[in-house]
């Protein structure tokens, strides 16, 4: 798998997909129209991660992304195969990642995606890059203050601590109804997630992130998805952050926590292909 660089950061990440067009999974056949670039290509999504969190939070947007599409998903730096340099990190320095991981990937023009933290660095990109055209920010405030991003945290060697911090992140619905699932986010969280100094390092970012007074800068039309359960980011922040964008859209998922991409990924993905196809 490709690797970028950031200066003295290695950053992993994954493609998948298919660029210019051809078979795809569930996303088949949504990549044309408003969906394409200066050349007609369709326009390639990548993904930004909440903190923590290795790439497996996005494995219920896989198949739905990457059909036509290229999907480009990196692991945040401490996360997975990523260096881990030494904190403290700020919404900057993982913007200027992103922007390393598309440009090794020839990306000209993209649409991202972003869950907590990872939406705060679309959003910096988006008022820095003239990459991107639109955003969908799920779990997304304007600013770190207020937020509580803190029982996400697990050490990626306690399995227990792995499971019970997944509460923070999904419905206590989900944790009952879906325990083959969570038995599988602990494998992955324990073999991708940040160690305590990466995640203390990336706290920082979201302690220090505040947009509020320059969202006017982003300009790039943003859909702003929210779980009603969201116990990390109130919903409140999110309709502030579409209201406080030029072009910004709110949209509540009923019933979904924080990680409303997991937990109601079929209506999520439905959301945010509709959208990046001009819906």
């Amino acid at each position: 798998m490709p690797h970028a660089t950031n200066g003295d950061v290695d950053l992993y990440y994954e493609v998948a997909g298919d660029e210019s067009g051809g078979d795809g999974d569930a996303g088949g056949g949504r990549g044309g129209g408003s969906g394409g670039d200066r050349d007609g290509d369709p326009i390639p999504v990548a993904v930004c991660g909440e903190i923590g969190y290795g790439p497996w939070q996005w494995g219920w947007q896989h198949a739905a992304l990457a059909g036509p599409r290229r999907l480009i998903v990196p692991a945040t730096r401490g996360t997975a195969d990523s260096d881990a340099p030494p904190g403290p990190y700020a919404v900057g320095d993982l913007a200027a990642d992103l922007e390393a991981v598309l440009a090794d990937a020839s990306v000209r023009s993209v649409d991202l995606v972003g869950v907590g933290l990872g939406g705060m660095v679309a959003l910096r990109a988006a008022a820095r890059s003239g990459r991107v055209r639109r955003l969908a920010l799920v779990g997304t405030a304007a600013y770190g203050g207020g937020l509580d991003p803190d029982p996400l945290w697990a050490d990626p060697d306690d399995p227990e601590a792995l499971e019970s911090s997944l509460r923070a992140a999904v419905t206590d619905d989900f944790m009952s109804y879906q325990p083959d699932v969570v038995s599988r986010i602990v494998e992955w969280r324990a073999l991708e997630d940040a160690d305590r100094d990466a995640w203390e390092a990336a706290r920082e970012a979201v302690r220090d992130f505040d947009l509020t007074d320059r969202l006017y800068e982003v300009t790039d039309e943003a859909l702003v998805i929210h779980g009603t359960e969201d116990r990390v980011c109130p919903p409140a922040k999110g309709r502030e952050l579409a209201e406080g964008l030029p072009r910004g859209e709110f949209v509540g998922v009923d019933g979904a926590g924080h990680l409303a991409n997991v937990e109601a990924s079929r209506e999520v993905n439905d959301r945010i292909l509709a959208f990046f196809d001009g819906g």
